[in-house]
């Protein structure tokens, strides 16, 4: 039997005494105090391109409302402070992009990113990716899926918080079209290693190691793993055509 899903904000859920809740997850909370600079772009962009966490619990919710067109969705998930977001949803005005991110300061980073590169085709959300994706979306509508960095949890016994499982790729698969690419990037060689064991065991995708991709910019977080003699791996795997 698999394991059931997140809830879509597991810090809000709480048992019937009032306790809160534990669950396992693929990410942390970290503070939530802004910058100037970032308190100024979420003032400025928040209400137009940040989606509030209750709107998942809408009958009915449709990811295109958001967004105030139909378009073919790109799902980021993991944004961190928007670097590659902003780049590559400048690149490709005709697509939605829908990121997920739960670090606050990120988001906001992210907003003024996007305000300088005109990308207003990026909606930012901070409910959990894993839930969305099973809720949010139909089989087959997710155009393409981008994770980059995501926490490589390098402690053993925290192995099972890692976001590229068999259960989530299974999960991805189905949501993902025919022919859709999932690019995923890490410093964290043991980490790369386990995702290319974990997608190359799923049938539904063909794919592996990869040159890094060209229209992925350098990011910070990315310069710094370089800086510490990390190497980076960019991996592709493609949704194959069920028939």
């Amino acid at each position: 039997m698999s394991e059931p899903l997140p809830a879509a904000r597991p810090y809000n859920r709480f048992t019937e005494d009032g306790q809160r809740m534990r669950e396992v997850l693929s990410y942390s909370r970290r503070g939530s105090r802004f910058t100037p600079s970032q308190q100024e772009s979420w003032d400025a962009h928040h209400e137009k391109w940040v989606i509030p966490d209750e709107a998942v619990d809408v009958p009915g919710v449709s990811v295109a409302d958001w967004f105030g067109r139909e378009a073919p969705v790109i799902v980021e998930i993991g944004s961190g402070i928007g670097e590659a977001t902003a780049a590559l949803a400048a690149a490709r005005p005709e697509v939605n992009v829908l990121a997920f991110e739960v670090w606050r300061p990120g988001v906001a980073h992210t907003l003024g990113l996007l305000a300088e590169a005109g990308a207003d085709n990026v909606r930012l959300i901070s409910v959990d990716a894993v839930w969305s994706l099973e809720h949010l979306f139909e089989p087959g509508q997710i155009h393409d899926l981008w994770t980059f960095f995501p926490d490589p949890w390098p402690k053993k016994r925290h192995h099972k918080r890692r976001l590229v499982t068999p259960g989530f790729a299974a999960l991805v698969a189905s949501r993902l079209r025919p022919g859709g690419s999932w690019r995923l990037a890490t410093d964290w060689a043991e980490y790369a290693e386990q995702m290319q064991v974990v997608l190359d065991a799923a049938p539904e995708f063909s794919g592996g190691q990869v040159e890094r991709w060209a229209d992925r910019p350098v990011t910070k977080f990315e310069r710094k793993g370089v800086e510490v003699g990390r190497d980076i791996t960019d991996l592709e795997y493609v949704r194959v055509s069920d028939g």
